[in-house]
């Protein structure tokens, strides 16, 4: 993988267990507002914008059917193998959204979030 991908969920989604509501993903959005903030940052990075149901295909196609929560931000080749949160395939990833921040500070220079 030549840049790292950003997956998040598009918001707006339905979930069956919460008939009749609209939901979004906060760390999703986070993503959103980072991306917004730092202009620059999406012309680094992939960002892909997917739909809530599972089996999320697009997640499974990268890092395999254990690993479908989002946000994730997918790894480069040339990303330090300390970002990685976890790996599938030889494919590493970092999940979680303080570990993103980090990532994307540490691999495209955005500022790191206050403690």
């Amino acid at each position: 993988m030549l840049r790292d991908r950003l997956i998040i969920l598009q918001p707006g989604f339905e979930d069956p267990a919460y008939p009749g509501q609209r939901f979004y993903c906060w760390h999703c959005v986070l993503m959103e507002g980072v991306l917004a903030a730092f202009p620059g940052l999406a012309a680094r990075i992939d960002v892909e914008r997917i739909a809530w149901p599972r089996p999320r295909t697009e997640v499974v196609a990268y890092i395999g059917p254990d690993h479908q929560s989002l946000p994730v931000l997918i790894l480069a080749d040339d990303a330090p193998s300390e970002l990685a949160t976890g790996s599938w395939n030889g494919r590493r990833f970092t999940a979680g959204k303080d570990s993103i921040l980090r990532a994307l500070s540490v691999r495209h220079g955005i500022p790191d979030p206050h403690p």
